[in-house]
């Protein structure tokens, strides 16, 4: 009897602890969830995405070596499948490389 009741009660705290809701899920509970359109970019001020816009540019321009060979390898369709399998270095490698004169 004992050990029924020590079951009982152990079946209660797991059942207690497991169906704690806590206050974090009950962000899906509010009545506007998401913002509007016109308050979507209010979030960055302009001086932000004027930096961002800025420093997307600079990044455009110098680009990582294997940045670039991966785009190169991107363009043509065989080092794409090759790159696939065996990795763009090993696809660019094949492909580019070697019409360089470089190997």
């Amino acid at each position: 009897m004992k050990s029924l009741v020590l079951l009982a009660i152990l079946a209660a705290l797991v059942v207690v602890t497991s169906c704690y809701e806590s206050h974090e899920s009950m962000e899906s509970y509010e009545l506007y969830p998401f913002i509007n359109r016109r308050n979507a970019n209010t979030f960055i001020s302009p001086q932000q995405r004027w930096r961002a816009k800025v420093q997307e540019r600079i990044r455009e321009r110098s680009k990582p070596v294997h940045e670039l060979n991966r785009e190169a390898c991107d363009d043509y369709r065989l080092c794409e499948r090759y790159a696939m399998v065996y990795g763009y270095n090993a696809a660019y490698n094949r492909y580019f490389r070697e019409r360089r004169g470089a190997k």
